[in-house]
């Protein structure tokens, strides 16, 4: 005949391990059931009930009358001092995570921009940000787009804001502002006003133009080439604000994207929409795929725009992040 297996233990009192490991804590603290009774807000019988059904699953006696106090045996003795801090740290979960939850107000955030976003786009919601919450440590990366790729890469970055044109399949990129490409003249320049501009129409003047290895000049190069229209560079260099000095200066005009043009440079500057030749750049948030986004990272994207990569449920249908 098979032997027959010894079944395994299992409590017999309503099959919660908490409650007779606390009322075990408690008498043992106390040194009366009567007392750990009150503590517990629970009948005498209701704790002589979970300690039984405790001692039955340990197979052993926890506890001994030492006088008119109940004591520890050596058995219960090592059961305490494994139960106790479980027992209190399920017990102050809530207070403790509440507390944790107040304390997310501070820590740090860091955020990977271009020079022009973190000058014309971020400075609103970076107040914003910083009236709301004062005690984070804010850190803006001004990185090139493909610096800050990196940097989401590797968590050295919580976010990044800017435009992309390809997104890499292990990014999430949510598109939120579209500013138009427009072409900027000195305000005395031919161009500023003729009407109905073409491509050929720019095709006699130079143009100043960021470096090749940026978005704008790859587009600029495409757009003509797709067109057929011979152009010139008079001169590559970083930084709109630099573009727009010289192009004010008289030393060629220029392609931009409507981010960065001001109330200011329309003082100085004629600026004439290029919608129908360039597409309209989008400028948004970038993060890495699957990446945990901290409480500091979310209440930034909220003011750029509410429930970005927010997680459904388990139970919504469609994917789970934007």
């Amino acid at each position: 005949m098979p032997s027959k297996r010894a079944p395994s233990p299992r409590f017999a009192y309503k099959g919660d391990r908490l409650k007779p490991l606390r009322a075990f804590c408690q008498t043992a603290r106390l040194g009366s059931v009567s007392r750990a009774a009150e503590a517990l807000y629970l009948s005498q019988p209701a704790v002589t009930l979970q300690l039984q059904a405790l001692e039955r699953e340990m197979g052993v006696r926890l506890l001994e009358r030492s006088g008119r106090r109940l004591a520890l045996t050596r058995e219960g003795q090592e059961l305490y001092e494994l139960a106790r801090p479980l027992v209190e740290g399920l017990d102050g979960l809530d207070g403790v995570f509440r507390e944790r939850v107040r304390g997310l107000d501070a820590g740090e955030l860091n955020v990977a921009a271009g020079s022009s976003t973190i000058l014309y786009l971020l400075p609103r919601i970076v107040e914003a940000f910083r009236a709301a919450h004062p005690e984070v440590r804010l850190s803006l990366h001004n990185v090139t787009g493909a610096g800050g790729l990196d940097l989401l890469r590797s968590d050295a970055v919580d976010l990044a804001v800017g435009s992309m044109l390809d997104v890499p399949a292990d990014l999430d990129y949510a598109p939120i502002y579209q500013f138009e490409p427009m072409l900027i003249t000195p305000r005395d320049h031919p161009l500023a006003r003729q009407p109905d501009l073409t491509l050929q129409d720019l095709s006699p003047y130079g143009l100043i133009l960021p470096p090749q290895r940026l978005t704008t000049y790859r587009m600029v190069d495409l757009v003509f080439q797709q067109n057929r229209v011979p152009y010139t560079v008079a001169l590559e260099v970083g930084g709109w604000e630099v573009i727009k000095q010289y192009v004010a200066m008289g030393l060629g005009i220029s392609i931009v994207t409507a981010i960065c043009l001001t109330d200011a440079d329309r003082e100085r500057l004629a600026a004439r929409s290029l919608a129908r030749y360039f597409p309209s750049r989008s400028y948004g948030v970038v993060v890495r795929k699957g990446k945990y986004l901290s409480p500091q990272a979310r209440a930034f994207t909220e003011l750029i725009q509410p429930d970005l990569f927010v997680r459904r449920d388990y139970y919504a249908t469609g994917p789970s992040e934007r």
